[in-house]
């Protein structure tokens, strides 16, 4: 099994990284929170959680432990699978979520994508005991032109299996709003208004 993987930034998008480590490059699936923490950064070490199964093996990367730990407990619920989870994760920073489960809020959870109300309820049940909540510290985030961040905001929503018109219309009333505003923070406000 795989704990960790040390080296080089290869390669960086809204949805994986490519650590090259000994040669080889490793796809590892990530959070926005991850791709905006890994911005600018040549070299990394990330954990490493293994998906395997009969028709797919995947990696996934988280650069905490908290939020490591809280994609395990996110895929241990019924219904909820690793790119769900990665989705949550995306949407809603490890410590807020934390906070979110905490305080039993499953109307935030049902505002992302692919959450209905019962599965919201059943995250929050099943993990409320398992989880403790920390502070609201959350990623500060570099600046970055105002054109590559509308399009690195369309290639994550396309990639999260978004529809470009759509994901296109969207992003620009989030710009139009506020020109300069962050990968991250476009994205988010996006999912929330998809």
């Amino acid at each position: 099994m795989i704990e960790y993987i040390r080296g080089s930034v290869a390669e960086l998008t809204p949805t994986y990284a490519v650590i090259e480590c000994g040669g080889l490059g490793y796809m590892l699936n990530i959070t926005l929170t991850t791709f905006s923490a890994l911005e600018g950064v040549k070299e990394t070490r990330m954990l490493v959680h293994e998906a395997i199964r009969e028709d797919a093996y995947q990696l996934f990367g988280f650069l905490t432990e908290q939020e490591r730990q809280l994609f395990r407990l996110l895929i241990g619920v019924s219904g909820v699978g690793a790119n769900t989870a990665r989705m949550i994760l995306s949407s809603i920073p490890a410590p807020e979520l934390e906070a979110v489960i905490a305080s039993g809020d499953h109307a935030r959870l049902k505002n992302v994508k692919g959450i209905g109300i019962k599965t919201a309820q059943r995250i929050i049940v099943d993990l409320r005991d398992k989880i403790k909540p920390a502070s609201d510290a959350l990623i500060s985030q570099p600046a970055v032109a105002t054109s590559d961040v509308f399009e690195e905001a369309l290639l994550a929503l396309v990639m999260l299996g978004f529809a470009r018109p759509q994901s296109q219309k969207v992003l620009k009333k989030i710009f139009d709003a506020d020109p300069t505003v962050k990968v991250e923070t476009a994205i988010k406000k996006a999912l929330a208004m998809m």
